[in-house]
């Protein structure tokens, strides 16, 4: 399995602590609180809910969603819905699309943001995360429409990985997937803090989203998470303090770091830079109590979330003093 944030089990067996600021995963880490679902939604098979896929076409934008198990969920099997292609992947960018797209018979490769357009020229799958997950990146709507054109026109796909994409909702595409072949990747994991809940929606046209329902079978998504989901995407006064309070933490995280010499970009959910001594750095943080994300290859770096209270940012304040006066 590919590396990715969280895993405190096995930071607490290496470093024999238990007391973490987990920063690792760029979730919101005042997440939505989840109403107790109703005792139908645990004693009987969850079926399909209109009402839930009318509640993420409204607060995503979109003509038509299918609701999954994660994104990832989509992103293992949208590969299997192509016969062989030529695919482009952006780099760096989250890992798991170019191992799946590496798979089934196509032929894949990362592209550097800079080069996508030249990519969109000559691939039948052009696969980018937006903004990017972990450098904050952005290709701006207007050229992301542009691609999707160019793929269409030759029965390609531009696949759009939207997962950070709700506290800053500029450059989505995701209402204009009534077009052929523009798929986007929705989350309720990251702005909502509901990652638990395992649960995303595709937007596409009908000759995408029905063949991957035929291919994710029934009861993909359990019904405790099909009723917590729905009540937060209907929340909209939760939604409108918390697009709040995330922007101000984001710039906070920004400035904090900036005060200590670190010139990094990214969200309102989380900041990346390129750290010259990325393991030495995150070995200093976890010594600490912080588990922050470590980058070793294509995105060789560090990425740090918001922290959940006072105290948390006191705790970063702290050890970020300290390794700067090392």
């Amino acid at each position: 399995m590919l590396e990715h944030g969280g895993k405190l089990r096995e930071a607490s067996q290496r470093y024999g602590r238990s007391d973490w600021l987990d920063l690792s995963t760029g979730l919101n880490p005042n997440g939505y609180p989840a109403p107790a679902p109703a005792a139908e939604a645990w004693h009987r098979l969850p079926e399909h809910d209109p009402a839930l896929e009318a509640a993420a076409q409204c607060f995503y934008g979109a003509p038509r969603m299918l609701a999954v198990a994660g994104t990832q969920a989509a992103i293992q099997a949208l590969p299997r819905l192509r016969s062989a292609s030529r695919v482009a992947v952006s780099s760096p960018s989250y890992a798991e699309h170019l191992h799946h797209w590496s798979q089934h018979g196509h032929r894949s490769c990362a592209v550097p943001y800079a080069e996508l357009g030249a990519a969109a020229n000559s691939v039948d799958v052009l696969v980018v995360c937006n903004p990017n997950n972990p450098t904050g990146e952005i290709v701006p709507r207007a050229l992301l429409l542009e691609w999707a054109g160019m793929l269409a026109a030759r029965g390609g796909w531009l696949v759009v990985d939207e997962a950070f994409g709700d506290t800053d909702g500029a450059n989505s595409v995701a209402d204009a997937t009534q077009a052929p072949g523009l798929i986007v990747l929705r989350s309720i994991g990251k702005f909502f803090g509901l990652a638990g809940l395992r649960l995303g929606f595709v937007a596409a046209r009908e000759e995408v989203l029905d063949p991957l329902a035929d291919m994710l079978g029934p009861w993909t998504v359990s019904g405790p998470a099909q009723q917590v989901a729905r009540s937060a995407l209907e929340d909209q006064a939760w939604q409108r303090n918390t697009q709040e309070a995330l922007r101000a933490a984001g710039k906070r995280l920004q400035s904090l770091l900036a005060r200590h010499g670190i010139h990094s970009q990214g969200t309102a959910l989380f900041q990346w830079w390129p750290e010259q001594q990325p393991e030495s750095f995150h070995d200093h943080m976890a010594r600490r109590g912080i588990w922050v994300r470590l980058f070793r290859e294509a995105a060789r770096g560090i990425r740090l979330g918001l922290p959940p209270d006072e105290a948390g940012w006191q705790r970063l304040e702290q050890a970020l003093n300290e390794w700067t006066k090392r």
